[in-house]
């Protein structure tokens, strides 16, 4: 089994672009509040370590959300999930490395731009991590 193919069911990967902005903002701030959290539970001793902390409950955060739902808070809202190429749920390990690859990227501004290049360009509009992993967002209102 595998996603139906863009050009035979558009409907799969229609306004991915936009729903995956809506996610990643929605995203964004969960990821504020529990780095909030965390400095508060740690009286603040944690902001000397503020990136590694970030880093950390980012990366936890997107892997224990996308193994367990296959979508993050943000994604469920957007209506989107995601899959590999065939159609499988991703595992644990595909999860964490798609949520590593995307904290490595955010970190530099190329990989941002090819990703966003690569999802108005590729006919699954995949970002950088989902082409290096196999995988891509689908609407998750749709049965296949």
């Amino acid at each position: 089994m595998s996603l139906p193919h863009p050009q035979d069911d558009p409907a799969f990967y229609d306004h991915l672009i936009l729903k995956r902005f809506l996610a990643w903002v929605i995203d964004l701030v969960v990821t504020v509040v529990l780095v909030i959290l965390v400095l508060i539970a740690t009286a603040f001793i944690a902001a000397f370590f503020l990136p590694v902390i970030w880093s950390a409950v980012a990366i936890a955060y997107r892997t224990v959300m996308l193994s367990r739902y296959g979508a993050t808070a943000g994604m469920m809202i957007a209506s989107i999930k995601l899959r590999h190429i065939n159609g499988r749920t991703p595992e644990t390990v595909t999860c964490l490395w798609h949520s590593v690859i995307y904290s490595a990227s955010m970190v530099f501004m190329v990989p941002q731009i090819a990703s966003v290049a690569l999802m108005l360009t590729t006919p699954y509009k995949q970002g950088l991590n989902d082409v290096v992993l196999g995988t891509t967002m689908v609407n998750r209102f749709l049965e296949y």
